[in-house]
């Protein structure tokens, strides 16, 4: 006989800050429950066939597969998407693109464009906040493009239409008020990319060129020519990226240029705003 205490307490997962959170997200998941369900009927017997799949969850996240990928599901913002691993798993840093652009652009109606949506969580996340958005959510990568739709369907956010487009490559003469994105921006040799659940994410989401920042040189060079007349340009990059996206912004004739930082204290987004 196999209890919910017990299960939990014997969970091989390797010890890390997150160590107990992935051991009942994974039960939980297993059991059809939620974790509350966990702590309120800890006495609780599991049958065989949940015991089971949990020691399968465990053993895969052991073997460093994140638990998104594990469970197929990520929360983001105030969303439940679905997650594969063709896409970047959301991550709580993003959550301030999207704050951002929400406060720089108070109108109840723009239009807004996500490059590079992967699970479509940035645009998602704009047009549940702003029903009155007109937001478009592009990416390269045909599955993603598939994943997105899908959780735009499956929330029902009827203002957000998903494209296929490498960055700009399928636009023409569109102009937005705002801009978001967040590129790839880890360097090719970065010795993140063989460590802990990166290893598992597509590195054609990570990876842009020797220093990281192809794609954002880009996207910035570009982003003018689709910008309305005092539209905002966003963009996440790394820890310590800041001060060449600045420079960047400024080559290419971006005004009130400014990096933000994130809740651990790194700048994480930068942006600036086309001439009116």
């Amino acid at each position: 006989m196999t209890i919910i205490a017990s299960l939990l307490r014997e969970a091989q997962i390797p010890q890390s800050p997150t160590a107990r959170l992935d051991a009942e997200l994974l039960l939980a998941a297993a059991l059809g429950k939620t974790r509350s369900y966990l702590r309120t009927w800890p006495e609780r017997i599991v049958a065989n066939d949940q015991a089971q799949a949990f020691a399968g969850y465990v053993a895969r996240r052991n073997e460093g597969e994140p638990v998104a990928y594990i469970l197929g599901q990520q929360g983001f913002w105030s969303l439940d998407l679905e997650v594969a691993p063709h896409t970047l798993i959301p991550r709580p840093e993003t959550e301030l693109l999207v704050e951002t652009a929400l406060e720089l652009v108070p109108a109840p109606s723009a239009r807004a464009l996500d490059l590079g949506t992967g699970t479509g969580a940035i645009a998602l996340a704009m047009a549940r906040e702003r029903a009155g958005w007109q937001v478009t959510a592009v990416d390269r990568v045909e599955e993603a493009v598939a994943l997105a739709e899908r959780n735009r369907q499956r929330l029902g956010l009827n203002n957000v239409q998903v494209l296929a487009s490498h960055w700009f490559s399928g636009f023409t003469d569109e102009r937005f008020e705002v801009i978001v994105s967040n590129p790839p921006y880890i360097a090719e040799q970065d010795p993140h990319l063989v460590a802990g659940d990166v290893r598992f994410e597509p590195a054609s989401a990570l990876v842009s060129g020797t220093d990281g920042l192809d794609d954002i040189r880009q996207i910035i060079a570009q982003a003018p020519a689709y910008l309305a007349r005092g539209g905002w340009l966003l963009l996440e990059h790394g820890y310590d990226q800041a001060p060449r996206v600045r420079e960047l912004l400024a080559k290419h004739g971006f005004e009130q240029i400014e990096s933000r930082e994130d809740l651990g204290g790194h700048e994480r987004i930068s942006l600036g705003r086309r001439a009116c």
